[in-house]
């Protein structure tokens, strides 16, 4: 009959073991501001968006029209670097993976929790600017997720901002 005293105390442990565990793993996965991915190409915001005052939709093509911002294919690269840059190396590595008909297999750098559903064309639509969630990308290289998408961060914008709040807005 001891092992009945035991067994509450072991659960117990172990739940908080792996409560601590899960708390580590969250807080490794939080933005910090730290560094971005290695991405296969180091593309630069800075000279595309900053230098030449491109729109974020030049490349995100998507960005308006669906929830997600789209990644350009190669194609929409290699309308100015078929002749601009064609020395560098990234650029060459670009112009192979288009002439194989294979993408740049970028690395995710921004995500949302699973169980959020955000919407890139609803806060376009509302002239929502990228940098209040991207931060200014133009200065990171690589880019990073420097805000942590928590549920307080969106909500405090949509009261600011006169958004639905309610739960049915961001959880589907």
């Amino acid at each position: 009959m001891k092992w009945l005293r035991v067994v509450p105390y072991a659960a117990l442990i172990g739940y908080v073991g792996a409560t601590a565990i899960g708390l580590v793993v969250l807080l490794a996965l939080r933005a910090d501001g730290g560094v971005g991915p290695d991405q296969p190409i180091a593309f630069s915001h800075q000279i595309h968006a900053a230098d030449l005052a491109l729109d974020c939709t030049h490349c995100h093509q998507t960005v308006e029209v669906s929830r997600f911002p789209g990644i350009p294919g190669t194609d929409v690269c290699l309308v100015c670097h078929e002749f601009t840059a064609t020395d560098q190396p990234d650029i060459q590595r670009l112009t192979r993976l288009h002439n194989e008909g294979r993408p740049v297999e970028w690395l995710k750098v921004h995500s949302v929790p699973w169980h959020v559903y955000f919407s890139h064309k609803r806060h376009i639509t509302a002239e929502v600017d990228c940098i209040v969630c991207h931060s200014d990308v133009t200065v990171q290289l690589p880019v990073r997720q420097t805000r942590s998408f928590e549920m307080g961060m969106c909500v405090n914008c949509h009261r600011a901002n006169g958004a639905p709040t309610d739960c049915w807005t961001c959880h589907k």
